[in-house]
């Protein structure tokens, strides 16, 4: 038997131990190379085990060289091991004299399709709760950014946000009056100008109606079969729609679900080409609550609103200072006050002081005697004295057919 080196050799392969993970079959040749001077007088043997398990002589390839110079020798030894079954992976452990190298072999599991399928199912679900919360969100999350990053149309000179154009037929005026005008006023503070004319009577705009509509911001249209029944529908909507686009931004066309899918009108056609400079919008049979989306659609159409914090009723009304007495809650309008101009309604100098109203009420307290409330004669015409005086000269040029925030007028052909 060779003697043992009195320097252990150097390891060169591997550098250090190894841990290996190969599927079931495959073939793998473990490699183990040493060095050491030539002024050594040994010779190294190789020794192959697995799992402390001697392997024999016989189960390993050696190769013995010289380096460089011939100054030291160098042995490669090969172990070949083929991992057909279980029984084959372990820890493999070459020695050569006083060097020893360690190769940890382990059977790889096969990537199975569960996790795959199991992560694939994962993304696929998530994706469509995202689509869903998308298409369920998407105008309530558009509309929340408009009203709070969305331009501001203010100061631009319009008395109105949108001009209303319907045609005469009850089933029209009953859905722009007691549908579309409660909710936009009332709920989200529009102001809307209704016309029941038609829009486009000549070939060329009328002064009023670009008057009228140049006063508003947006413009929409109830098209239903009535409207398209209109001598300018039938003739040249074309031509009608782009002097509509020059009067007004982005025009807002309402449809009905019932007549939608019956119409042929080329109108519908023409209007789905042109989305991109129209706003389309189809009255459906859920979009009665407030909540549905053809509401949030069409105020994403109107232009963003803005609400006077401390006001109550209409504020351009009270900017212009209206003292309207239907409509004053408290009782500052019985403060009269003379006309500065001597030239009024009635003549020169007489339009102040015409007719008293009598004092406010005082409810500070509810239990009066009868004998103070009825009074002595003497105290009744001292009170009819000095009743406060209201100016009634200037009503009959009030307009009260643009107020709709007090009271409603229903004829009987409306009910």
């Amino acid at each position: 038997m060779a003697a043992v080196c009195r320097v252990p050799p150097e390891l060169l392969v591997p550098a250090a131990n190894e841990t290996l993970a190969l599927a079931l079959g495959s073939r793998i040749a473990l490699n183990c190379t040493v060095r050491w001077a030539a002024t050594e007088h040994c010779e190294p043997v190789s020794t192959w085990t697995k799992d402390g398990q001697w392997l024999g002589s016989e189960s390993s390839q050696d190769t013995t060289w010289f380096g460089q110079n011939a100054s030291e020798h160098l042995l490669a030894t090969i172990l070949h091991v083929n991992l057909t079954h279980d029984a084959d992976f372990g820890v493999f452990s070459c020695w050569v004299s006083n060097a020893t190298a360690t190769f940890t072999l382990r059977r790889e599991e096969a990537a199975g399709h569960v996790s795959a399928v199991l992560a694939a199912l994962l993304v696929l679900a998530l994706l469509m709760l995202l689509a869903g919360l998308y298409i369920r969100c998407r105008l309530s999350v558009l509309l929340w950014y408009r009203n709070h990053y969305g331009e501001l149309e203010i100061n631009d000179g319009k008395l109105y946000d949108a001009y209303v154009s319907h045609a005469t037929a009850p089933d029209d005026r009953k859905f722009v009056h007691f549908i579309v005008k409660p909710q936009l006023e009332n709920r989200y503070g529009y102001k809307l100008f209704l016309d029941e004319q038609n829009i486009l009577p000549n070939a060329e705009p009328s002064a009023d109606l670009i008057m009228n509509v140049s006063r508003c911001r947006r413009l929409i249209v109830v098209l239903s079969v009535a409207y398209l029944e209109q001598d300018w529908c039938n003739s040249s909507f074309r031509e009608g729609l782009w002097r509509l686009l020059e009067l007004s931004k982005k025009p807002i066309f309402i449809v009905f679900e019932s007549q939608y899918r019956e119409i042929t009108h080329p109108a519908i056609s023409l209007l789905k080409q042109h989305r991109n400079v129209v706003t389309l919008l189809v009255w459906r049979a859920d979009s009665m609550t407030p909540s549905s989306d053809f509401w949030k659609e069409l105020c994403l159409a109107l232009p963003r609103k803005v609400s006077f914090q401390g006001t109550m009723g209409d504020p351009q009304t009270q900017l212009q200072e209206d003292k309207d007495p239907m409509l004053i809650l408290h009782s500052s309008y019985l403060d009269s006050r003379g006309d500065p101009h001597p030239d009024g309604d009635l003549g020169a100098g007489l339009r102040g002081c015409l007719f008293r109203g009598p004092p406010p009420p005082h409810v500070s307290s509810l239990r009066v005697p009868a004998a103070l409330a009825a009074g002595t004669p003497e105290d009744a015409q001292q009170r009819d004295g000095h009743r406060a005086e209201i100016d009634i000269s200037d009503l009959g040029s009030r307009n009260y057919g643009a107020r709709t925030d007090f009271y409603c007028l229903v004829t009987e052909d409306d009910i």
